[in-house]
């Protein structure tokens, strides 16, 4: 970008810090050319206000030294506005002391006043007006007859009155000029915030994304690449059975990889595929199938009418999908079990799914981070849900998930995590069902 086009006029001079002022800049650019406008302003309509009082003093180098001075401080107002308003108001004060005429003296004044105040400086705007006013009573009144010009009447009570009014509405506008400017800085910075939090809960869906992917089909890998290694000599059938099965799971985790990376390349573009959902379900019975793990499926309610089945909420839809995935993921890494069941159950109002192994643990770990449970809690306490998983009282270990489907928050971001543990059970839940342990991450 061109270096001239950075120096351009922003908006008028007395609008808080934005003239002259780089924002964030430690100090800002001094207000050329406003303050070289309002000194014109000052001189001339000063020359235009004597010509409208014969009465007072003429204006001679003096007084033009002392309107031009007091414009020209307010080049300062943005770095020293106490000092500026001081200075402007001593200059008006001198001025007035000497006898030259009323006019837009003031306007330097309400200016400074207005800069120090939006500054945050109140009490220095309240007491310098305050104090000025007090000696304009003065000199209108008990030393007029020391001051110039010589026989000059004292002034009427009723002007000292409009003055007051006029030093009260430049401290009203001023204190509402501040009030909205802090609140447009706390507007900016909760929207800073925000958007700090949106890309927080972004990275962490993301990540568990990538968690739920590689999980499940490293699990598959690596259980595949171990029956290869075994049976490359004595059965090459079977090991070459194996290695295809790695082939397709490393191809369908590139696909789900490489879909979730798009979202970051073009965060305005649709997804090119649709998120996986429970109607991907059979594919996840063959993948464990082929790591050795025999899964039943029992799926209630989806074709009864009286449960208004339909498709799922997407949000929902993918957060079974990927609860089943990582609950068949720690089966196959960390049970000693075979076998497993999955169980969906849809009511009009939620989605249960429960997966059941009666395998012990076999604390065999095939590159897990831990994370898995914690991941799917986050899934469904985002939805409004909860997650139960612990050991079961035969040995066998149980993940229960309760997805509401119409009444939950569906709008709310899924990547929020979950602060809280599993919600309490609910009563009319069948003690089998029951976790009897404390839920463990990793098993």
């Amino acid at each position: 970008m061109d270096e001239r086009r950075t120096h351009r006029w922003h908006g008028p001079s007395w609008w808080g810090h934005r003239d002259g002022e780089e924002e964030g800049a430690a100090h800002p650019r001094l207000p050329w050319r406003s303050t070289l406008l309002l000194t014109g302003l000052v001189l001339l309509g000063s020359e235009f206000a004597a010509g409208q009082q014969p009465g007072r003093e003429q204006l001679d180098a003096f007084a033009r030294v002392l309107l031009a001075g007091g414009a020209l401080l307010l080049l300062w107002r943005h770095r020293r506005p106490r000092l500026v308003l001081c200075g402007t108001a001593a200059s008006a004060l001198v001025y007035l002391g000497a006898g030259y005429p009323y006019g837009p003296v003031f306007l330097t004044v309400a200016l400074a006043c207005f800069a120090a105040v939006v500054a945050g400086h109140r009490r220095t705007a309240w007491g310098v007006l305050g104090a000025l006013w007090a000696l304009h009573l003065l000199v209108g009144h008990p030393l007029h007859r020391w001051l110039p010009p010589a026989g000059d009447p004292a002034a009427a009570w009723g002007g000292e009155v409009a003055t007051a009014a006029w030093v009260v509405a430049i401290l009203a506008v001023s204190e509402l000029a501040r009030v909205r400017r802090e609140q447009a800085d706390r507007d900016r910075a909760e929207r800073r915030r925000a958007a700090g939090r949106r890309a927080d809960e972004e990275r962490l869906r993301i990540a568990r994304e990538l968690h739920d992917v590689l999980a499940h089909s490293i699990s598959v890998i690596n259980v595949q690449a171990g029956v290869g290694l075994a049976l490359l000599d004595s059965d090459p059938e079977q090991a070459r059975s194996a290695l295809t099965t790695i082939k397709a799971a490393s191809k369908e985790a590139l696909g789900e990889v490489r879909q979730v990376l798009d979202t970051l390349r073009t965060p305005g573009d649709a997804p090119r595929a649709p998120a996986p959902g429970l109607d991907r379900l059979p594919e996840l019975v063959e993948q464990a199938a082929a790591a050795g793990l025999a899964v039943a499926v029992e799926n209630r309610g989806a074709g009864d009418r009286r449960t208004g089945a339909g498709k799922l909420p997407p949000g929902a839809d993918l957060a079974a999908f990927r609860i089943v995935q990582e609950a068949l993921t720690n089966v196959v890494r960390h049970s000693g079990s075979r076998t497993a069941r999955v169980r969906v159950d849809r009511t009009r109002d939620a989605l249960r799914l429960r997966v059941d192994d009666d395998g012990p643990a076999t604390g065999e770990e095939a590159g897990g981070s831990g994370n898995g449970l914690a991941g799917m809690r986050e899934r469904a306490a985002a939805l409004g849900g909860t997650i139960e998983a612990g050991p079961r009282d035969d040995g066998g270990f149980r993940v229960l998930a309760v997805l509401p489907l119409h009444s939950a928050p569906e709008a709310r971001d899924a990547s929020v995590p979950s602060k809280a543990g599993s919600a309490p059970e609910p009563e009319d839940r069948p003690e089998s069902e029951r976790p009897t342990e404390p839920e463990k991450e990793d098993r």
